[in-house]
């Protein structure tokens, strides 16, 4: 090859080579309508805690101002007056006494029975219990309020677990659908192995589904969470002691008939969500995580 075919061969190389990488995507190209949109969709969550925040650190003459001004001398002493007002530690212990309890029995409970229903589908009893959950979600709570209070005031639920156990039955609707769909996507080749080897049931559930179900017990945990440290319903109609009171009844008291002291009441409110805030600060990866497999498989 002479000197000049090579020179004109390696040109034609590089303008192929140009050619292909302008035609090339360039994968890091930003979408920047997703990135506005989620930009505006933040604003409904910074916005409203901006809010919250400053309306803490007022005063009752500053709230007659801007309510999104700044507080010139911030009032610290809300906090502690919420803390006294609501009886904050009584409250806060209360709260996490049935948001725990409602937590572990819900994953201990509703897995096992999604266990038990994923893998019998093909039968018609089971498959008509899985139907008869999924429809429970369409049944609102107002419906079965007074047979529920009627009830657990006649076995003597009206307290904490009888609260534990109502999260736990209420959230069985939803915690089944999502854990039958996950489920049926192990392979069934594990659990064969395990009973293989002489594995009961039992033994199959626990060493073998429940270690792989923890991106979606995340989820089911943290939702759970969620609904028992802030629901304000079912505390309030099933609960009988003052003293056995959450923390959204706690802060009930600051909702007067002609007046709210709002400055204390936010505090309060900030105080409140903060333990929750950190529980899902430190969750939310496998939250992300159970939703995505969840949504894949």
């Amino acid at each position: 090859m002479t000197a000049t075919a090579y020179s004109a061969e390696r040109s034609a190389l590089k303008n192929d080579g140009r050619d292909r990488s302008a035609h090339r995507p360039d994968r890091r190209q930003i979408n920047w309508w997703l990135t506005a949109l989620v930009a505006v969709l933040s604003l409904t969550v910074f916005i409203p805690l901006y809010f919250t925040v400053v309306t803490a650190l007022k005063t009752p003459d500053q709230l007659g101002g801007s309510g999104f001004g700044l507080p010139t001398d911030p009032a610290w002493g809300n906090f502690a007056e919420a803390w006294n007002l609501t009886d904050f530690p009584r409250a806060l212990m209360n709260s996490a006494l049935i948001t725990v309890g409602a937590v572990l029995l819900t994953l201990l409970t509703n897995s096992m029975v999604a266990y038990a229903i994923a893998r019998n589908m093909h039968r018609k009893l089971f498959k008509g219990l899985y139907f008869y959950f999924i429809a429970a979600l369409f049944v609102p709570f107002p419906i079965i309020m007074l047979p529920v209070v009627k009830e657990t005031a006649l076995f003597g639920l009206d307290n904490q677990l009888g609260l534990i156990l109502l999260y736990t039955v209420y959230g069985l609707s939803f915690n089944i659908f999502v854990y039958v769909a996950y489920i049926r996507s192990i392979p069934m080749e594990l659990e064969e192995a395990a009973i293989t080897d002489g594995a009961s049931t039992w033994t199959v559930f626990w060493k073998v589904i429940f270690p792989l179900l923890g991106p979606m017990n995340a989820t089911v945990g943290i939702l759970t969470c969620l609904w028992a440290w802030n629901d304000f319903m079912l505390p309030l109609v099933i609960l009988s002691d003052p003293s056995a009171q959450t923390l959204p009844l706690a802060q009930f008291i600051f909702q007067g008939q002609f007046n709210t002291n709002y400055s204390v009441a936010f505090a309060s409110y900030l105080m409140a969500m903060a333990p929750l805030l950190l529980v899902y600060l430190f969750a939310q990866r496998w939250v992300i995580s159970g939703v995505m497999r969840g949504s894949t498989k």
